[in-house]
C-alpha cells in the first residue's frame, strides 16, 4: 500500500481559498516574471556587448543577473501552470530537481553578494591595483567556486528525499517544490534532513552576511582615511547599489524565516505571499537598483538605445 502511495505525484498549491481569483492573480505574476526576464536579460546583454563594462564588478553583476534568471525560470513554469491551468500534479523526480535548483541558486545568490562585497573592498582599498588583483582568470575561479559551493552543498538533502517513502498527504503548500515542504510528507527518520539545513544555513547564508558586514566595516574604515569629503562620497557611492541588493536579499530571507519559525497563528496565505516575495522581489529589484544607481550602467543603456534609434 505504501509503495502505491509513495508513487503518487505531489500536488502543488496556489492560494488556498482564492482559487476563483487565480486567473487574475496569474496576470500579475506573468507581468512580474516578464519584467524580471527582460530586465536581467538586458543587463546580461549590456555587460557582454559594452566594453566599458568589462570589469570585475560587472562580471559579478552578470553572475547575479544570471542567478536571478535561473531562480525565475525554475519557479515560473509550475507557478503559472497552477494559476493558469490548475495543473497541480508534479512527479517526484521533477519536484526533487526543482527543489535542488531553487535551494542551490539561493546559496549561489548569497555567495555572489559576498564576492561583490569583496570586489568593492578591493576597489576602494587598492584602486590602483584593482584590475591586477581581480584578473579575469581570478574572477572566473571565484565565480566557479561560488557556483560549485551552491550546487554541491545542497546535494545530500535532495538525494535523501528520493529514498523516503511518502505515505502522508501528497499536497505541498506552494506552487513550487521546497525541501522543507516535501520533507514534512515523508514517513521515515528525517533527522539528517532537519539538522543538515541548519548547519548549511549557518555555513552559507549566516557566514556570508557576517563577512559582508566585516567587508563594509573595513571599507568604511578605509573611506574615513580619505582626506577629501568629495572623494569619500564618491567611494561610498560605488557601494550603494550593492548595499541595496544585500538589504533586499537578507531582509526578505529574514522575513521568510521569521514567518516560518514564529508564524504559527499567521494565516497560511501570508506564508505563501512571503515565499513569493522572497523569490520574486530580489530578481525584480536588482537590475532596477543597478540601473538607477550605477552611472556606467545608465550610460550603457543610453548607448544601447541610441544604437537602436540609428
Amino acid at each position: 500500500m505504501w509503495s502505491n502511495i509513495s508513487a503518487a505525484p505531489f500536488l502543488l498549491t496556489g492560494f488556498p481559498g482564492l482559487e476563483i481569483f487565480h486567473p487574475w492573480i496569474s496576470i500579475s505574476f506573468f507581468v512580474i516574471y516578464v519584467s524580471i526576464l527582460l530586465s536581467n536579460s538586458t543587463l546580461l546583454f549590456l555587460i557582454r556587448e559594452d566594453r566599458a563594462l568589462h570589469e570585475p564588478m560587472y562580471y559579478f553583476l552578470a553572475l547575479l543577473a544570471a542567478t536571478d534568471l535561473g531562480v525565475t525560470l525554475t519557479t515560473m513554469p509550475t507557478v503559472l501552470g497552477v494559476l493558469w491551468l490548475d495543473h497541480r500534479a508534479i512527479s517526484h523526480g521533477a519536484c526533487y530537481f526543482q527543489a535542488y535548483l531553487i535551494h542551490s541558486l539561493s546559496i549561489v545568490e548569497s555567495g555572489v553578494l559576498l564576492v561583490m562585497a569583496y570586489d568593492r573592498f578591493i576597489a576602494i582599498r587598492n584602486p590602483l591595483r584593482y584590475t591586477s588583483i581581480l584578473t579575469n582568470a581570478k574572477v572566473v575561479k571565484i565565480g566557479l567556486g561560488v557556483l560549485m559551493r551552491g550546487f554541491i552543498l545542497i546535494v545530500p538533502i535532495i538525494t535523501t528525499l528520493s529514498g523516503f517513502p511518502y505515505c502522508k498527504s501528497h499536497v505541498l503548500s506552494h506552487a513550487f517544490c521546497l525541501h522543507q515542504d516535501v520533507i514534512k510528507l515523508a514517513c521515515a527518520d528525517i533527522t539528517f534532513n532537519r539538522l543538515y539545513p541548519i548547519v548549511l544555513v549557518s555555513l552559507t547564508g549566516f557566514l556570508d552576511s557576517v563577512l559582508i558586514l566585516i567587508s563594509y566595516i573595513l571599507i568604511l574604515n578605509t573611506v574615513m582615511g580619505i582626506a577629501s569629503g568629495k572623494e569619500q562620497a564618491k567611494a561610498l557611492n560605488t557601494c550603494v547599489s550593492h548595499i541595496s541588493c544585500v538589504l533586499v536579499f537578507y531582509v526578505t530571507v529574514t522575513g521568510l524565516t521569521l514567518i516560518h519559525r514564529f508564524g504559527k497563528y499567521v494565516p497560511h496565505v501570508v506564508h505563501i505571499i512571503m515565499s513569493y516575495i522572497y523569490f520574486l522581489f530580489p530578481p525584480f529589484m536588482n537590475p532596477i537598483t543597478y540601473s538607477m544607481k550605477t552611472k556606467q550602467i545608465r550610460n550603457g543603456i543610453n548607448r544601447l538605445l541610441s544604437l537602436h534609434r540609428i
